[in-house]
């Protein structure tokens, strides 16, 4: 199955290429390596501002990982020239969580992007190192910013 087809079967339609939000790329190809900035967690096109431990729980923060993810598989889409097929495999994932000093389970919240890009690309492609840390703030008072990397075909 093709990704878009799993992408269709997960009724999943990928945003446009986002705009930095600051003084960087979205991303950067060197050699067949892409490297995706950070994105912020959105929910209904603004940012999705929440703390770990305050005011979100995991099974919320999971969703809102998910929603970072298939924004950098919007991204990676341009990356690889309009063809998520040419993926080859993700690399890595790093998320950061924005939490407070007690909140623990950045691992878990960050399985909703780990979950979704393994599910989308399957085993062989879709299974990656990865990152996760707890955070003091994020920019814009986002709950999670992740960033990607992925070797392309």
């Amino acid at each position: 199955m093709s990704v878009y087809d799993k992408l269709q079967t997960l009724g999943i339609s990928l945003p446009p290429l986002a705009v930095p939000a600051a003084a960087y790329l979205p991303y950067v190809q060197t050699g067949n390596m892409v490297f995706l900035s950070g994105h912020i967690a959105r929910k209904d096109g603004k940012p999705w501002m929440a703390q770990f431990g305050r005011n979100i729980n995991t099974e919320e923060g999971k969703l809102a990982a998910r929603a970072v993810a298939i924004d950098l598989l919007g991204t990676l889409q341009h990356a690889a020239g309009g063809d998520l097929n040419r993926v080859k495999r993700v690399v890595k994932l790093m998320s950061l969580v924005n939490s407070t000093g007690d909140f623990t389970e950045q691992h878990l919240v960050t399985n909703g992007a780990s979950e979704l890009i393994a599910e989308v690309f399957g085993p062989e492609k879709g299974a990656h190192a990865r990152s996760a840390f707890g955070v003091a703030q994020i920019p814009m008072g986002a709950c999670v910013e992740i960033e990607l990397i992925a070797e392309l075909a």
